[in-house]
C-alpha cells in the first residue's frame, strides 16, 4: 500500500514541532514496507475544518493517491468532535482509503479489526446525528412554547442610505461596506424591499 502521512501541531502549541511526529510516522510506514505518497502537515488549531492541508489530504484521497493516511494520534487528525471525526472515517472508507492512528491501534481501519472499527464509527456517528436532531427540536418547541419564532435573524441596516449609494453609482460591496452588512445581503434585502415599496409581492 502506499501511504500519506498527516500531521498537525496547534499554533497554540509553542515549541512543538511537527517533525517529532513525522519522524516517528516515517519509520513506521517503512516498518510497514508503505512507500509514502506526501505529507500533509497543518499549524493550525484542529478544532477548524478549513486547515489547507487537510482539505489537500482529502482532494488527493478522492483521486485514490494513496491507499492508508497515517497520523500520529487522533486529535492530531481532528477535534472536531465525534460526529465530524467518524464522518471523516467514513469518507475516507467511501473513498477506498484506510485510516492508521499510530499511537492508537483501537483507531485504525487496517488489519482484522478494520471492519468492526468502521461499524463502531458508522454507529456513533448515526447515534450523535439522531442526538444532534431531537436536540435542535428540543430547541425550537421550546423556543415556540416561549412565544418565539425561530430563523435567521432579520438584517438591520438603513436602507435609505443604501438606496442612496447606489443610486450614485456605488456597488454593491461598497454599499454593503457602508452599512455593515455582507453585499448578498444587502442585495437580496433591498430587493424585497423595493418590492414591498411598490405593492409587490415576491
Amino acid at each position: 500500500m502506499t501511504a500519506a502521512i498527516y500531521a498537525r501541531v496547534s499554533t497554540r502549541d509553542k515549541g512543538q514541532d511537527p517533525e517529532n511526529q513525522l519522524r516517528e510516522l516515517r519509520a513506521y510506514c517503512a516498518r510497514q514496507g508503505w512507500p509514502v505518497y506526501g505529507e500533509y502537515i497543518d499549524q493550525m488549531s484542529g478544532a477548524k475544518s478549513d486547515r489547507e492541508q487537510f482539505a489537500r489530504l482529502f482532494q488527493d484521497a478522492s483521486q485514490r493517491r494513496f491507499d492508508v493516511v497515517v497520523t500520529w494520534a487522533l486529535d492530531r487528525f481532528t477535534r472536531e468532535g465525534i460526529l465530524r471525526t467518524f464522518r471523516y472515517l467514513e469518507d475516507l472508507k467511501a473513498r477506498g482509503v484506510l485510516f492508521e492512528s499510530f499511537t492508537e491501534p483501537h483507531f485504525r481501519t487496517t488489519g482484522p479489526a478494520g471492519e468492526l472499527m468502521l461499524a463502531v464509527s458508522a454507529w456513533i456517528a448515526k447515534q450523535e446525528r439522531e442526538r444532534m436532531a431531537e436536540r435542535v427540536k428540543a430547541g425550537l418547541d421550546r423556543a415556540r412554547g416561549q412565544g418565539r419564532h425561530p430563523g435567521r435573524p432579520r438584517a438591520v441596516f438603513d436602507r435609505a442610505k443604501a438606496w442612496e449609494l447606489r443610486a450614485a453609482g456605488a456597488t454593491w460591496p461598497e454599499v454593503a461596506a457602508a452599512v455593515g452588512q455582507n453585499a448578498e445581503t444587502v442585495r437580496s434585502v433591498m430587493r424585497a424591499w423595493k418590492f414591498r415599496q411598490a405593492g409587490i409581492r415576491g
